[in-house]
C-alpha cells in the first residue's frame, strides 16, 4: 500500500512539473516584449536624434534664406534705380527727338530760304547775262556813262549788286554751316543718349538675370524648408507614434503579466485540485485495501489488489485564451496588394467595398493611436504580443474612428467604418502588417496576406 500511495504522489509531482513548464512561455513572452520595448526605446532616441539633425539644417536654410532674402532686396533696390536711370534716359530721347523735329522744321526754313537766295542769284545772273547767255561787262557800263555823275551813280549801284551778291552768299553759307553743325550736335546727342540707354538696358538685363537668379535660389530654399518642415512634421508624429507604442508595449507587458499571472494561479488551483484528487483517490484505495486485507478470501482479494489500476494522472492547466493569428479586417476583395505601386512602395493591402463596411481589430491588443492623419485619414494603429512576438496593425482611411488611445482591445472589436479620407482614391480599407514597431520607412512591414486567415 506504501509503494501505491508513493507512485501516486510521484504521479501528482510529475504533474505539477508540466504544469510549471506550461506557464514558462508567459514568462518568455514578458522578456521578449521588455526587449520590444528596449528596442523602441532605440528608435525614439534615433528619431529624436534626426529632429534635432533637420532643426538644425531648417536653421541654416532659413539662415541661407535672410541672405538672399537681403541679396534679393539689394537687386530689387538696384532694378528700381536702373528703371528710373532709363525713363530719365527715354524723356531726353523723347526731348531730343522733339529737338530734332523742330530742328527739321529749322532746316525746312532754312532751305526755303536758301532756296529763295538761289533763285534771286539765278534772277541776278540772268539779269546780267545778254543775248542768251554773256555774262555783263562792267567796262561797258562803265563807259557808258554820258556824265561822270552818271558814272558815279553806275559805279555804286554795282558796288551795291556787288555787295548784295555777297551777303546773300555769306549768308547762304552760314546757314547751310549752322544747319550742318546743328543736326550734327543734335544726332551726337542723341546717339549719345541712345547708347547710355542701351548701357542701362543690358545692366537692367544683368540685374534682372540675377535676380532671376536668386529667385530660383530663394524658391530652392523654400521647397527645402518645406521638405524639411515635412520631413520633421513625419519625426514628429513618428515621435509621438513611438512614444505612443512604448505606452502600448507596457500595457501589452502588463497585460502579458497579468495573463501570466492568472495562469499561474489556475496552475495552482489545478494543482491543488489534482493533489487534493490523488490524496482522496489515495485514501480510498487504502481504505479499499484494508478492507480487503480483513476479508475471508485475502488472497483472491490480494491478488485483485495488487492488480488494481494506477490512479489516474492530473490534468494539466488550461493555457490562457487568447487569439494568436490575425483575421481579415474588413469584409470585401483585395484590389491591392503589398509591393511597388505608383513608384512608391505600398506597404499593405487594400480592401475595397461599398456601403457600411466595419473595420474590425485583427487580432488581441493595444490601441497604440487613434487620430486623423494628413496621408492616412482617419487612421488607427493596434499593438499586439502573439506567442512573444510584438507586431502593430494599421487600419487606414477610415470613415470615423471607435476607440481611443491606450484602449485594450479584443479580436474582432469594431474600430470604424470604412471610408475615403486622407490621400485616398475611393472607399476602401488600407491594412497594414508590421512585424515589431511601425516607422516612418515601414522597413517592418510584412504581407498581411501571409498572416490573416
Amino acid at each position: 500500500m506504501k509503494r501505491k500511495i508513493l507512485a501516486t504522489a510521484l504521479t501528482l509531482t510529475l504533474g505539477l512539473s508540466g504544469l510549471t513548464t506550461a506557464a514558462l512561455p508567459q514568462t518568455t513572452e514578458a522578456a521578449n516584449l521588455d526587449d520590444q520595448l528596449n528596442n523602441v526605446k532605440e528608435k525614439q532616441s534615433s528619431n529624436q536624434e534626426e529632429l534635432e539633425q533637420k532643426e538644425s539644417e531648417l536653421a541654416d536654410v532659413k539662415a541661407e534664406q535672410e541672405d538672399v532674402r537681403a541679396e534679393i532686396e539689394q537687386l530689387n533696390k538696384e532694378v528700381a534705380e536702373t528703371d528710373e536711370k532709363i525713363s530719365v534716359k527715354e524723356k531726353e530721347i523723347k526731348d531730343t527727338n522733339a529737338e530734332i523735329d523742330q530742328l527739321k522744321e529749322e532746316i525746312s526754313a532754312l532751305e526755303d530760304r536758301i532756296a529763295e537766295r538761289d533763285k534771286l542769284l539765278k534772277d541776278r545772273i540772268r539779269s546780267m547775262q545778254q543775248n542768251g547767255g554773256g555774262t555783263v561787262d562792267y567796262m561797258e557800263v562803265l563807259l557808258g556813262a554820258t556824265d561822270f555823275g552818271d558814272l558815279v551813280e553806275r559805279v555804286l549801284a554795282l558796288n551795291t549788286i556787288a555787295d548784295q551778291d555777297k551777303k546773300i552768299l555769306e549768308e547762304h553759307k552760314a546757314d547751310k554751316q549752322a544747319v550742318e553743325e546743328k543736326k550734327a550736335q543734335v544726332e551726337e546727342k542723341l546717339a549719345s543718349l541712345e547708347e547710355n540707354k542701351a548701357e542701362l538696358e543690358d545692366l537692367k538685363k544683368e540685374l534682372d538675370s540675377k535676380k532671376a537668379q536668386k529667385d530660383k535660389l530663394m524658391k530652392s530654399l523654400e521647397e527645402e524648408e518645406g521638405d524639411l518642415h515635412n520631413h520633421m512634421m513625419d519625426l514628429n508624429e513618428t515621435a509621438e507614434l513611438l512614444a505612443a507604442q512604448e505606452k502600448a508595449v507596457k500595457q501589452e507587458i502588463k497585460r502579458a503579466e497579468e495573463a501570466a499571472r492568472k495562469a499561474e494561479e489556475e496552475r495552482k488551483a489545478a494543482a491543488k485540485a489534482a493533489k487534493e484528487k490523488a490524496e482522496a483517490e489515495a485514501a480510498a484505495q487504502a481504505k479499499k485495501e484494508a478492507a480487503a486485507s480483513s476479508s475471508k478470501s485475502s488472497s483472491s482479494n490480494s491478488s485483485s489488489s495488487s492488480n488494481s489500476a494506477p490512479a489516474p494522472t492530473p490534468e494539466p492547466a488550461p493555457a490562457p485564451s487568447s487569439n494568436a493569428t490575425f483575421i481579415k479586417p474588413a469584409a470585401g476583395p483585395i484590389t491591392s496588394g503589398l509591393g511597388r505601386r505608383w513608384g512608391t512602395f505600398h506597404a499593405g493591402i487594400d480592401i475595397a467595398q461599398g456601403g457600411q463596411n466595419p473595420v474590425s481589430a485583427a487580432a488581441d491588443g493595444t490601441v497604440l493611436r487613434s487620430y486623423h492623419s494628413d496621408s492616412y485619414g482617419n487612421v488607427v494603429f493596434l499593438t499586439h504580443s502573439i506567442n512573444g512576438q510584438m507586431y502593430t496593425t494599421v487600419y487606414a482611411h477610415m470613415q470615423n474612428r471607435a476607440v481611443s488611445t491606450g484602449q485594450s482591445v479584443s479580436q474582432g472589436t469594431y474600430l470604424g467604418t470604412m471610408g475615403n479620407t486622407g490621400h485616398s482614391t475611393g472607399q476602401h480599407l488600407h491594412f497594414e502588417i508590421h512585424k515589431g514597431s511601425w516607422n516612418s520607412s515601414k522597413s517592418n512591414a510584412v504581407n498581411p496576406m501571409n498572416y490573416i486567415q
